[in-house]
């Protein structure tokens, strides 16, 4: 009888995480089409929904260098390279609630190149909240593939 009751229990235990099963992932946003920048929103939302619905624990990232800076400012970035343009300015709000709520709900991690702020001279109390400047994007690409295994993902 304890035999049947431990295989019943087994069978319909929901998986669980493992040490080894820990996903990261990361996304590269250095592009400024904002039909790109929802894709890849939307990539993203179904990854973490699917490690959610799998328990599976995922450190999933974006990391903004370049043009990808649009979409974690409020800021038109006028006189930029950068700057907002008219389809930028009427998708922002929703582009902005997508991705805090991937932030605020899933833990997805924004890093930003501090040269790129930098070279628009970008005040950092510009940025969303959750955004954290590291000293350069694409060192910080290699740094999170090379030393940490991060899985690398760019939206075309």
């Amino acid at each position: 009888m304890a035999l049947l009751i431990l295989a019943l229990a087994t069978a319909f235990t929901l998986p669980q995480a493992r040490a080894d099963a820990e996903a990261k992932v990361m996304y590269h946003a250095d592009f400024s089409d904002p039909r790109r920048f929802s894709a890849m929103l939307t990539s993203i939302h179904n990854m973490v929904n699917h490690y959610e619905n799998n328990f599976i624990d995922a450190d999933v990232r974006i990391i903004f260098v370049s043009h990808g800076i649009r979409f974690i400012t409020d800021n038109p970035l006028e006189g930029s390279p950068f700057a907002e343009d008219e389809r930028l300015k009427e998708e922002r709000d929703n582009l902005r609630g997508r991705l805090m709520s991937l932030v605020n709900m899933n833990g997805v991690k924004l890093e930003l190149c501090d040269i790129t702020r930098s070279a628009v001279q970008l005040a950092s109390d510009e940025l969303y909240d959750s955004v954290e400047l590291v000293p350069s994007g694409v060192v910080r690409i290699a740094q999170l593939q090379n030393e940490e295994g991060f899985a690398y993902i760019k939206i075309e």
